[in-house]
């Protein structure tokens, strides 16, 4: 069966290179499958999970936004951040959730409202990721 060479970067390097028979990403537009031999195209990536699978098994990753680009036998995916479910420290960000909604509930006219909801975004999906 054929598979897709998948590589995830971030600003600080090389999050995963491994092949999957699958990976699903959430961009701009909605969820994406794909699946080798996909038509090329380059997407804007949400901050949301992304499915790697192969066979039975499916493996997730944590992203924070970025770009997709595939090409029929590769997908790499370009991440401001990515994190493994198994990296991610749920306290952690079970802590910066709480954080986020603190700050959103203060209603403060100081405080950056868009900020804080990325925030609670991404620890949403971090904690979603983690607690698999």
């Amino acid at each position: 069966m054929k598979t897709l060479d998948v590589s995830v970067v971030t600003p600080g390097g090389p999050v995963l290179e491994d092949s999957f028979d699958m990976i699903v990403c959430k961009a701009e537009t909605g969820e994406i499958g794909i699946l080798p031999g996909h038509i090329p195209l380059v997407a804007p990536l949400q901050i949301s999970a992304v499915r790697l699978k192969n066979g039975n098994e499916t493996q997730k990753l944590a992203i924070n936004g970025g770009f997709m680009e595939v090409q029929p036998d590769k997908v790499t995916i370009l991440a401001q951040s990515a994190e493994k479910a198994s990296e991610i420290d749920v306290e952690r960000a079970q802590e910066a959730k709480e954080r986020a909604e603190r700050r959103l509930q203060a209603n403060q006219d100081n405080i950056d409202k868009t900020r804080a909801e990325l925030a609670l975004k991404r620890a949403m999906n971090r904690l979603n990721v983690g607690n698999q």
